[in-house]
């Protein structure tokens, strides 16, 4: 008598698989993920899976799907098994030591980009720059810009030194250890891009596991009403401005009002919300009243 062979696993079986293995384990989006994981693990593309999705995965392939399936099923986040990310029109490299970039967090380059054709020479700050999200997304396309990222995490700048390189930005980028604007000289950049921390003490546990438990709490954690970081950053972000220099930074969805407020007290005009695409507030942004305004409540 002789064994029976194991059917063999075809990338379509081995996605239809992952799909309902990943749905049972309640992830949110089970055939994104399934896919995303199974491109890497066979190397193959999307159009692959579905122009020869009778295609046979190699036994070394399908452990390495099974492998990334089982991660994924505990809640590890598909960006750390992968171990990149796309953004905006980037793709960047991450780590358990950086936040995983959001498309939230686009609402930002889009603001700035916006504000700044592609010809134009301007100057940017990144302050937690983490993986280098923000600031590498407007860099891309903004060829005649220079930024500055800084971070207190020496683990979270390796990642971004090592993104502006795999981009070819390097000649754009530069990036310094520090705690948020400590060292930096007054009215020194037309742009200053943040994402702080903005998640109350209290709410951390209650997040989903793919953030409470992978991503940098240094990150997440805003203190008790989640507004720490903005109460120092409002007053030294119009600092570190240049006259008419612009500001953008993420807040949390109920976040809005207060950290105008904070801005607008620090001096800052035009102080304005943007939305996600959700509908939810998402960004702060504002202006350094330029030199000589003669209306300096406008």
């Amino acid at each position: 008598m002789t064994d029976t062979p194991l059917e063999a696993l075809t990338l379509v079986k081995a996605w239809t698989g992952a799909r309902e293995r990943l749905k049972a384990a309640g992830i949110d989006s089970p055939a994104i993920d399934a896919r995303l994981m199974l491109e890497t693990a066979a190397g193959v593309s999307r159009t692959d899976i579905i122009s020869d999705p009778y295609r046979e995965l190699t036994p070394e392939q399908a452990a390495t799907f099974d492998d990334y399936l089982a991660r994924r099923a505990a809640r590890e986040p598909v960006s750390h098994i992968l171990g990149r990310k796309g953004f905006w029109k980037i793709m960047l490299g991450v780590s358990k030591h950086v936040l995983t970039p959001r498309p939230d967090t686009e609402v930002i380059v889009d603001s700035i980009l916006a504000a700044f054709d592609e010809h134009r020479h301007f100057t940017i700050l990144d302050l937690g720059v983490g993986s280098g999200a923000i600031l590498l997304a407007i860099l891309a396309e903004r060829p005649n810009a220079k930024g500055l990222g800084v971070d207190i995490s020496s683990e979270a700048l390796a990642v971004a030194r090592e993104n502006a390189a795999n981009l070819g930005l390097e000649s754009q980028v530069a990036l310094l250890r520090g705690d948020w604007t400590q060292g930096l000289g007054d009215a020194t950049f037309d742009v200053v891009v943040a994402n702080p921390p903005y998640i109350p003490s209290a709410h951390i546990e209650s997040l989903e596991p793919e953030v409470r438990d992978y991503e940098p709490r240094l990150a997440l954690d805003g203190g008790t009403d989640g507004l720490d970081a903005y109460r120092g950053l409002a007053p030294e972000i119009l600092r570190v401005l240049k006259p008419d220099g612009v500001f953008a930074v993420e807040i949390g969805f109920d976040q809005s009002e207060a950290v105008e407020a904070l801005f607008r007290e620090a001096g800052a005009e035009d102080v304005r919300t943007r939305k996600d695409l959700a509908d939810k507030d998402r960004v702060v942004g504002g202006a350094k009243k330029p030199l000589g305004n003669p209306f300096p409540n406008r």
